[in-house]
C-alpha cells in the first residue's frame, strides 16, 4: 500500500482531500515561510509548497508527500495571512470593489520523482461597506487566511465571480493534484 501524506494543518486541505476517498495522514511542520521579494508569485508559492513537502518528505521518504502553499496578490503585492484584526480589516478594504489573484502551489515528493506546479485564479470582491467588512473581520474567519478571507464558509459573501480553479482559492487545486499524483507514481483506489 502506497503511503500519502499532506504536509499541512490546513483543515480545508484535508477536507478537499478527504473528499476524494484517498486514504493519507497528514504531518506539518514548521517551515521558514519568508521569501526573496524578487521571486514572482508562482515562483513564491511553488517553493513555499516545496519546502513544506521537504521537511516532511525528510522523515518519510517512502511516501508520496503533499506540500501546499497560498498566496493572495493584489496590484503586483503578496498578501498573505493577518497579523491581527486591523490589517484583516486594511486588506479586505484594498480587495472591495476589485480584482485580485490567488496564487496555490503543490509540490509532490515521492521515492522516485517529483513535481511541483501552481494554479492561479483570478477572483472579484463585490464592493464591500465598512459595516460588512467589520462583521466578517468580528466573525474570526479571516484571520487565518491569505488576502484576509477563506471563499468557502462566510467569506463567500464577499465575491462576485471567479475564473480559474474554485478549489485552487479553497487551497488544493484538486484536480490538478491529483493528475500530478499519477504522474509521479501514485495509483489511486479507483
Amino acid at each position: 500500500m502506497q503511503n500519502l501524506i499532506l504536509a499541512s494543518s490546513s483543515p480545508r486541505r484535508k477536507e478537499l482531500l478527504e473528499n476524494l476517498h484517498l486514504s493519507f495522514a497528514i504531518s506539518s511542520s514548521e517551515v521558514d515561510e519568508s521569501f526573496d521579494p524578487s521571486l514572482s508569485p508562482e515562483d513564491v508559492v511553488m517553493e513555499l509548497a516545496e519546502r513544506k513537502a521537504r521537511a516532511v518528505f525528510k522523515e518519510n521518504q517512502d511516501a508520496f508527500v503533499i506540500g501546499s502553499d497560498t498566496i493572495v496578490v493584489a496590484d503586483g503585492q503578496i498578501l498573505g495571512k493577518p497579523a491581527d484584526e486591523a490589517e484583516a480589516i486594511r486588506m479586505l478594504t484594498r480587495l472591495s470593489g476589485r480584482q485580485h489573484e490567488v496564487f496555490t502551489g503543490v509540490a509532490i515528493l515521492s521515492p522516485t520523482k517529483s513535481t511541483r506546479f501552481y494554479e492561479k485564479t483570478e477572483v472579484w470582491f463585490w464592493e464591500l461597506t465598512d459595516e460588512e467588512i467589520k462583521a466578517y473581520v468580528q466573525s474570526g474567519e479571516p484571520l487565518d487566511k491569505a488576502g484576509a478571507y477563506g471563499i468557502q464558509q462566510l467569506g463567500s459573501m464577499l465575491v462576485k465571480k471567479i475564473n480559474g480553479d474554485y478549489f485552487a482559492v479553497v487551497g488544493l487545486p484538486v484536480a490538478r493534484t491529483i493528475r500530478e499524483l499519477k504522474k509521479v507514481g501514485y495509483q489511486l483506489p479507483y
